[in-house]
């Protein structure tokens, strides 16, 4: 689509840059608490299956309405609704950004004809593995790579209590060869079903890897690969002379990091079941209604995406920490990694202008409380301010009620605790009885102190489940778009990914010949050294 004016360039961004020098640097959530009775109710949003505070939020009224007003002067809206349009937003590869589409009622969008009858014939191909008695199928093993596996790597265990129990799944992406021997080390042939999912069915590591499963495949006793091997790719064509002949398809406006809602979630369906998979799809459609139609000052995706415009260009903050307080969603911040740092890692806008201010922070996390035992310390201590986000989940679906309310009140400590932090003087009147005795107690106050005033997000779920998951998940992939949408770069492409792989096909030969004609010294050196 044409592009608008860019963000830096509005009268929104000179506003905001006005309002961080003269209060934004300055901004003390402690001191917004106590002035403002009613800021957790101004600064709390609903969408389907969650809700979110941002009271905890470097921002304020006049920050937010400044943000909104950006919103429009970059004409986000419009943007928004070219995607649902199915305009080819994707300008660098001419293609639209659909998978909206690929979670809407039958005739609610665009492709629905093509969609549902993908989605109903992947769903009754699930079903049919899921009658373990006359398929004969236990295991699962998803070969893939980047979207092709993140995705699925991730919902399944987040939805293991909708898992069955008698099938279980397992997940190869890496091209290190201890990935797969680990996976398929205890498996039996007759009992293992291997989904191949490449769109192009060329991808390197994906296609080294099934044809190691292949070759095992066979070496163990296996008799028919087209009964154990099934594919995910638009490359028909190259599958059946793979030897599958059972192939879901998708489209180019797909894109690999949104594309587990198509039959890349072939592996989600075969763990969670239709019905299961339906409401996934369920959940995420809620939240792109949400998108499309609430208003910019209500709608959670969008203002989330200008609190992290405000946060990465005002305020310099270079990276985000994701902590979901549920082991199910263990694997939620790799999945977001390439989510939001492949979309928005960019450094040229849409008209290939260099950029002048940042894109993409880093995305990290563990979940709690796991990660309070690894990296909190330097989120309280440490000399970079960091933005947090909890994900809490309200109802358990185990029975241990105490550890529960342990889970909870740590995530809610947690949040509090970066807010408050503690003062010098604080420190200085506690005891510690592990401190050294000989330690000044100015100095050891000093050790103890906390600066707080460090941002944080709270999700709160009623229950994790599959429509939840579905709307947790849009929310993120709508709020990337956001973000990239003010910052005027193309969020759906990823050059970036191309160089590394084309230069490991060229090195190839050479490391397998000793020819190190052409290369640079340290390359040269190291192939040397690994021929050793």
């Amino acid at each position: 689509m044409k592009s608008v004016s860019r963000c830096d360039r509005t009268e929104a961004w000179s506003r905001l840059q006005a309002l961080h020098r003269s209060s934004g640097s300055r901004f003390d959530l402690r001191e917004a608490f106590a002035d403002d009775a009613g800021r957790f109710g101004r600064f709390s949003f609903e969408a389907p299956e969650l809700f979110a505070d941002l009271s905890k939020g470097l921002i304020d009224a006049a920050t937010l309405s400044a943000l909104i007003d950006l919103a429009r002067q970059c004409d986000l809206e419009r943007r928004r609704d070219a995607m649902f349009a199915g305009e080819p937003i994707n300008a660098s590869e001419g293609r639209a950004v659909l998978h909206t589409a690929l979670r809407a009622p039958r005739g609610a969008a665009a492709h629905g004809a093509e969609v549902h009858a993908v989605l109903d014939r992947m769903l009754a191909y699930a079903e049919s593995v899921r009658d373990t008695a006359s398929s004969g199928i236990r295991h699962v093993v998803n070969i893939g790579i980047g979207g092709s596996d993140l995705g699925p790597q991730m919902v399944v265990p987040a939805l293991d209590d909708y898992c069955q129990r008698d099938l279980r799944l397992h997940f190869v992406s890496n091209v290190d060869g201890h990935d797969i021997a680990a996976a398929l080390r205890d498996l039996n042939p007759a009992e293992t079903l291997f989904v191949i999912a490449s769109k192009t069915f060329t991808t390197q590591e994906t296609m080294a890897n099934a044809r190691i499963a292949r070759e095992w495949f066979i070496a163990n006793g296996g008799t028919d690969t087209r009964k154990h091997f099934v594919a995910t790719t638009t490359n028909i064509e190259a599958a059946a002379e793979f030897g599958i002949d059972t192939t879901f398809g998708f489209w180019d406006w797909v894109g690999g990091r949104y594309s587990l809602w198509s039959a890349i979630g072939l592996p989600i369906a075969l763990a969670i079941g239709a019905s299961n998979f339906r409401a996934l799809l369920d959940g995420a459609h809620a939240m792109d209604e949400h998108f499309r139609v609430t208003p910019i000052e209500r709608n959670l995706p969008i203002v989330l995406g200008l609190l992290d415009v405000w946060y990465r260009n005002f305020h310099g903050f270079t990276s985000r920490s994701v902590a979901p307080y549920h082991q199910g969603l263990r694997r939620l911040p790799a999945y977001l990694q390439q989510l939001e740092m492949e979309s928005n890692g960019k450094r040229v806008d849409l008209d290939g202008d260099a950029l002048p201010y940042a894109t993409s922070p880093v995305i990290w996390g563990e979940p709690g409380t796991n990660g309070q035992h690894a990296y909190f310390q330097m989120l309280h201590q440490g000399t970079d301010v960091i933005p947090v986000e909890f994900i809490l989940v309200r109802e358990p679906s185990h029975a241990h009620a105490d550890s529960h309310q342990k889970l909870l009140a740590n995530g809610l400590a947690q949040a509090q605790a970066l807010m408050l932090g503690k003062s010098a003087d604080e420190a200085a009147h506690e005891k510690v009885p592990t401190a050294s005795a000989t330690i000044d107690p100015q100095v050891l106050a000093r050790h103890r102190t906390f600066p707080g005033n460090r941002p944080s997000t709270t999700f709160l779920l009623d229950r994790l489940t599959p429509r939840s998951l579905g709307a947790l998940i849009a929310l993120y992939e709508h709020r990337v778009f956001v973000s990239g949408a003010l910052w005027n770069i193309n969020s759906f492409d990823q050059w970036g990914v191309e160089l590394g792989k084309a230069l490991c096909n060229a090195l190839l030969p050479k490391l397998a010949s000793s020819d190190v004609s052409g290369l640079d010294g340290s390359t040269a050196g190291l192939l040397a050294r690994l021929r050793r």
